[in-house]
């Protein structure tokens, strides 16, 4: 049975909670099969779980319904989960300017989750380097894409915003025993290359964070000017304007 034929499916959009909550239940088991999906099984997925959380209300639920959708990632097959993470940042390119301000916050969280659930795996991998890289290959190419203009920048500002948040809750202890350098490559090269002033800029403020040091071994009281490789500049810590027009 295709994940389109799956009577959850239409479940996922249900105005009430019991028979959501039930889909999302239902999508995980059917999730940790071993069967490989199409691209447009997952968009078409993905488009299901997108009303899911638009239909949601009330603070609690939707921060509940986002861990449970984030959780998915950790019921995946080991090759489900790069095409999975990739219609999931597809569909939130494609449906971001379409959420309205009293939906924003609970999609905002949805995609801290998702970032979180992107290290998480990476990390129960080992941090395996062909893991590592096909992930971080899928942050470059779509929400924090430097030449896909369909991206809105209000995903990717979001996305630089809470990138180091949720990899410094990874590895909290910041022991070091990761490939730093692999995973900031998105931030290094939005920081360098994007064509937006605002991106750069806001890039380049997240690589200069002090959390970064210590993973570094680097010590805090020292003057930061670009202190991770790739990024240089005087530190500033003010936030960029979030101006789409900005270059």
């Amino acid at each position: 049975m295709s994940v389109q034929q799956a009577p959850f499916v239409k479940q996922l959009a249900a105005n009430d909670r019991p028979t959501r909550d039930t889909a999302v239940a239902s999508l995980r088991t059917y999730l940790s099969g071993k069967r490989k999906f199409e691209e447009l099984e997952l968009l078409k997925l993905w488009k299901g779980l997108f009303f899911c959380m638009w239909m949601s209300d009330r603070p609690r639920t939707q921060q509940r319904l986002a861990i449970d959708l984030a959780g998915l990632v950790n019921v995946l097959p080991d090759e489900n989960v790069v095409p999975f993470l990739r219609a999931f940042w597809n569909t939130m390119a494609r449906e971001w300017n379409g959420i309205d301000v009293l939906r924003m916050d609970k999609f905002l969280f949805l995609v801290r989750g998702y970032l979180n659930a992107t290290f998480q795996y990476l990390a129960r991998t080992g941090w395996e380097t062909a893991a590592v890289e096909q992930n971080t290959a899928v942050l470059l190419s779509i929400p924090l894409s430097l030449t896909d203009q369909k991206v809105p920048n209000g995903l990717r500002y979001h996305v630089i915003d809470i990138y180091v948040d949720e990899l410094d809750k990874t590895d909290s202890p910041r022991s070091g025993n990761l490939p730093l350098q692999t995973l900031l490559e998105p931030l290094r090269q939005v920081g360098n290359d994007s064509p937006t002033k605002s991106v750069r800029t806001r890039a380049k403020d997240a690589m200069a964070d002090e959390r970064l040091e210590n993973w570094l071994g680097v010590d805090g009281g020292m003057p930061r000017t670009g202190s991770v490789e790739g990024v240089g500049g005087e530190y500033n810590p003010a936030r960029a304007v979030s101006h789409d027009g900005d270059s």
